[in-house]
């Protein structure tokens, strides 16, 4: 494909499906396009460096850059690459043998080399936590205490563990641009890494990316730039969303040290690192909230069900009935968020299902013993354990294997990834969901609740808050992670209107129903001018508060 770059990048051809998506995935190879390596590699030798280090060379876009922006001999190349076949990729890409001499072939987390570098770039290699082999993940797990001497989360993929190493390996006054996933700055376990960070070097400045302008098309992930200097910490950023591809903007600005205007591809502000981290790296600066209603406030969300193999749990009516297995053992089921075209799922979706071959009931037995079950759940159990079932990662942590997760069927499912289609559903069949959605349990469940909750839930304001408190990714996808709901508020402005999403659903009354513990109103919306109904939040014990499990 061709950018505005002044560069032609034909681009990294991705297979959609099957043994080569998988094995890219199990590498997590996606080359950098020119257009951002450049605005990367000026950033490091921006300070003068003679010596530019890659720990992840791959198709070598950062050497080619480093070339084309400061010619053949003016800086030393060197790196490092774990898989010998990619520098074949450097090769096809325009690079000699004699450009690729510094390029050492080991294993840069885990088998640095000697010395630090003043000036560090990479686009390190994507392995998500759960690909890595458990060796290796132990031994990245003893690099973090090493490195930072406290213990990281587990869910931490392999680009985290490049970061930390090389940010170790950045000599004094160096600096590093990174492209990584916005979970390096919004995961889990991120808390942890940017307590360290941020006290021991300068964030200078992060670069984020329009979904139409996502360095990776078709790939689904939110990526970033991260420029760090190993200087004194500071109590600022520049913040700057990039929203054109191959924009040859992107390395201007980089050149003029980041300058707030003059640069209409890119939307640029500076802004306190610590509401940055709080708020999340790859979403702009929040206004305050004090005061103002959360969603957290008024649902418990939890995952859907987990049943580890669903070629065998998850199942059509028909099915079931062959199988002859009881009703008692049967809930009615949603597994696909393409399954529910509205924003509801009703008898009539589970018979359109059902008619399409599409499964739509869960096959639930609980602990009991095996022998204590009818004889066709007996069969049926004794089919699993011949396909192995009981060894697979997430049921051979259950006691029996077989016993199935249980949810109370929630009023209210989310899709919580998707493109265009990241949506709250109205559960009007009592179904339960899978790992495709969220259940929303609204803490008070009377009807008349839930039916003004629905009305918030179903707004397009509310909708559209999403992207504050989820992560974007490319093609316009969005994932709204469980915990984040506890953040989702009124955050942007409506047309004709100073007040947002929520308080225009005051104004309806939608929030009229809920009451504190006390059965008292909670006061009125701070900041909200004129007359207004209370705002009525439910306290903890508000209710029959459900216990899903």
């Amino acid at each position: 494909m061709r950018g505005r770059n002044s560069v032609t990048w034909v681009g990294q051809g991705l297979p959609p499906g099957g043994p080569e998506r998988e094995a890219l995935r199990e590498k997590g190879q996606f080359w950098t396009p020119p257009w951002v390596a450049e605005a990367m590699v000026a950033y490091v030798l921006g300070g003068g460096a003679r010596t530019r280090f890659d720990p992840a060379v791959g198709a070598g876009a950062f050497f080619l850059a480093a070339r084309r922006l400061f010619g053949p001999r003016r800086v030393e190349l060197r790196g490092t690459e774990i898989d010998p076949t990619a520098l074949d990729e450097a090769l096809r890409s325009g690079l000699d043998r004699d450009g690729l001499r510094g390029v050492e072939i080991r294993d840069f987390v885990l088998d640095p080399p000697d010395g630090r570098f003043p000036a560090i770039v990479a686009n390190p290699p994507y392995v998500r936590h759960h690909r890595l082999p458990p060796e290796k993940k132990a031994k990245l797990q003893m690099l973090t205490y090493d490195v930072l001497g406290r213990w990281l989360d587990g869910r931490a993929g392999l680009h985290v563990y490049f970061l930390i190493r090389a940010l170790q390996r950045l000599a004094d006054g160096g600096r590093l641009a990174f492209l990584v996933p916005a979970d390096t700055v919004e995961g889990v376990f991120a808390p942890g890494l940017w307590e360290w960070i941020a006290s021991r070097y300068r964030v200078e400045a992060v670069v984020t990316f329009a979904p139409h302008a996502t360095p990776f098309p078709g790939v689904d992930t939110n990526p970033l730039i991260l420029m760090i200097r190993a200087v004194p910490p500071g109590e600022r950023i520049t913040w700057a969303y990039c929203r054109e591809w191959g924009t040859p903007q992107l390395t201007a600005w980089v050149r003029a040290d980041f300058p707030e205007n003059g640069f209409g591809d890119l939307d640029v502000c500076r802004r306190l690192l610590k509401e940055a981290l709080a708020t999340g790296l790859s979403r702009p600066p929040a206004e305050r909230q004090d005061g103002r209603p959360k969603l957290g406030e008024y649902v418990v969300v939890r995952r859907g069900i987990a049943t580890g193999a669903n070629e065998f749990f998850f199942m059509t009516r028909k099915r079931a009935a062959e199988l002859g297995i009881p009703g008692e053992f049967l809930h009615p089921a949603i597994g696909r968020t393409r399954d529910v075209a509205g924003e509801e799922v009703t008898e009539a979706t589970l018979e359109r299902l059902e008619a399409a071959g599409r499964p739509n009931v869960l096959f639930s037995p609980d602990g009991r013993p095996f022998e204590e079950f009818p004889p066709p759940v007996q069969r049926y159990l004794r089919r699993g354990m011949a396909m192995g079932l009981p060894r697979r990662p997430l049921l051979a942590t259950r006691t029996p294997w077989y016993k199935m997760e249980v949810r109370k069927p929630p009023p209210f499912l989310f899709a919580y990834l998707g493109r265009r289609n990241a949506r709250f559903i109205r559960n009007r069949a009592g179904v339960v969901p899978l790992t495709g959605f969220l259940c929303v349990y609204p803490r008070d469940p009377s009807e008349e609740a839930v039916e003004r909750l629905w009305r918030v839930l179903r707004h397009p304001d509310t909708l559209a808050n999403l992207r504050l408190v989820g992560k974007s990714y490319g093609g316009g996808a969005i994932k709204v992670e469980r915990s984040a709901f506890r953040f989702l508020r009124r955050l942007r402005r409506i047309s004709g209107t100073s007040e947002g999403v929520w308080c225009q659903v005051l104004d309806t009354g939608a929030w009229g129903c809920f009451k504190t513990a006390t059965g008292k109103e909670r006061g009125s919306h701070q900041g909200v001018a004129g007359s207004r109904r209370g705002l009525r939040r439910p306290g903890p014990g508000t209710g029959p508060h459900p216990q899903p499990r």
